[in-house]
């Protein structure tokens, strides 16, 4: 079965994220507005049990982080993905470097962290090119501090679920 970590943010800003989601993003209806904190692995109903366990640790030993937004951007030309860019702080960094290492479950990351939300996905280059311009001066002002982690499944239809909640608490 497939799995991943990631932080939701508030319903004010899926609420953003969706208004141009259900037009640009064809997994709208599979999972909510998210950040990934750990990509996509493979982990059967033992192993999981072991991840939960390590995501509970890991959660115990850091705090809270602020999910800042401020802007439009996008990984084209590698893809035509259109995201909210999320601005990276200390605090997420050493959450994001936890859970992406060897010692814990899961392959490492083909690509370096760009914490985002992502907006819009497999548009053609006309359609990224005709929207990308108008996204980034409406732009995103947001912020808020994000204090738990969801390690979710993937449902036979495609679509995501949660499987458990950490909350982030830093132990004094």
């Amino acid at each position: 079965m497939k799995y991943g970590v990631v932080a939701f943010p508030s319903k004010k800003l899926q609420d953003l994220a969706n208004g141009y989601r259900k037009r640009y993003d064809p997994h709208f209806a599979q999972i909510t507005p998210h950040m990934t904190v750990k990509g996509v692995f493979d982990a059967d109903e033992t192993e999981i049990k072991d991840v939960a366990e390590a995501l509970r640790n890991v959660a115990q030993k850091h705090k809270p982080f602020e999910l800042s937004v401020s802007k439009v951007s996008t990984f084209a030309p590698i893809t035509n993905t259109i995201f909210f860019k999320v601005a990276p702080n200390d605090d997420l960094l050493a959450l994001h470097s936890a859970l992406n290492n060897e010692e814990f479950f899961g392959p490492l990351p083909k690509y370096a962290f760009v914490p985002h939300i992502t907006i819009a996905q497999s548009l053609t280059s006309g359609e990224h090119d005709d929207i990308i311009g108008q996204l980034k001066m409406v732009g995103a002002d947001h912020s808020e501090m994000i204090d738990r982690i969801h390690l979710l499944y993937q449902l036979e239809d495609g679509s995501w679920t949660v499987y458990e909640t950490f909350r982030l608490q830093e132990e004094n």
